[in-house]
C-alpha cells in the first residue's frame, strides 16, 4: 500500500467545482495535487493557491490555474501535509521549509484538510524537532532565546550555508521533547523578536486523512 498516494488522492473528494484551492507542499500533497491536475484536465474548474515555489511550479506543469490572494475573499479548502499529528489533531508542520505560507493559506480556509501516512500519527507532538522561521539578522540571538523556552535550537542548512525560505528568511529546528502545552509554546515563540512563526499549528485542522490500523482513517475535529 503507498499510504502517501491513498490519503493525498482521498482528500481530492472534497474539492468541488467552482472552489479555491489550498495548494500543500510536500510528499503526500503531492499525490492531492497530481489528481488534481488530471481532474482538471478533465473539466474540473477550480483555482488553487500554492504555499510554495516547489508547488507553484508543479501547479503550473499540470495545468492547475493559480490565484492570488488579491483575487479572493478566501480560500474554501487547503490541503497540506503534516510531519506530526497528535491525537487532539495539532501539527508539527515544517519540515519541508513552507510553515510560514502554510499556515497563512491554512487560516484563511474555510475547511483544512491534513493529509497525513500512519508514520505521522502520535500521541504527543516533539519527536520530530519543531521548525521556527527567523529573520537571518540576530538570529543567535533568537535561538538563545527559543534555548530559554527550552528547545535545542539548531540552524538549518542547505550545501553548507543556512537554508532560506521562500520569504528569504532562516529556519531553525528545535527539540523540546514532549510537548504537552502546543498551544502555550506557539504562543511564548512567536512572542520573541526574529521569530517570524513557528511549524506548531495548533486547533487548525479541521479534518485529518490517515491510515490506522492498515485502513484509511478519516478524523473529523469535533
Amino acid at each position: 500500500m503507498n499510504e502517501k498516494k491513498e490519503v493525498g488522492e482521498k482528500a481530492v473528494e472534497y474539492v468541488k467545482d467552482g472552489m479555491v484551492v489550498g495548494l500543500g507542499t510536500g510528499s503526500t500533497v503531492f499525490y492531492t495535487i497530481t489528481k488534481l491536475g488530471q481532474l482538471v484536465q478533465q473539466g474540473l474548474s477550480i483555482k488553487g493557491v500554492p504555499t510554495s515555489e516547489q508547488t507553484k511550479q508543479l501547479a503550473i506543469q499540470l495545468g492547475i490555474p493559480l490565484v492570488s490572494f488579491n483575487e479572493i475573499e478566501q480560500i474554501d479548502v487547503a490541503i497540506d501535509g503534516a510531519d506530526e499529528v497528535d491525537s487532539e489533531l495539532n501539527l508539527i508542520k515544517g519540515g519541508g521549509g513552507a510553515l510560514l505560507r502554510e499556515k497563512i493559506i491554512a487560516a484563511a480556509a474555510k475547511t483544512f484538510i491534513v493529509v497525513a501516512d500512519s508514520d505521522k500519527n502520535v500521541d504527543t507532538l516533539g519527536t520530530f524537532p519543531l521548525p521556527i522561521e527567523v529573520v537571518p539578522f540576530g538570529y543567535e540571538m533568537t535561538a538563545k532565546h527559543i534555548r530559554k523556552l527550552g528547545g535545542s535550537p539548531k540552524l538549518r542548512k542547505k550545501d553548507g550555508a543556512p537554508y532560506r525560505t521562500d520569504n528569504g528568511n532562516y529556519i531553525i529546528d528545535s527539540n523540546f521533547q514532549e510537548i504537552t502545552q502546543s498551544r502555550e509554546l506557539e504562543k511564548n515563540l512567536n512572542l520573541i523578536p526574529g521569530v517570524v512563526d513557528n511549524g506548531l499549528f495548533v486547533d487548525m485542522a479541521d479534518i485529518v486523512i490517515t491510515i490506522k490500523d492498515n485502513k484509511l482513517s478519516t478524523i473529523v475535529r469535533s
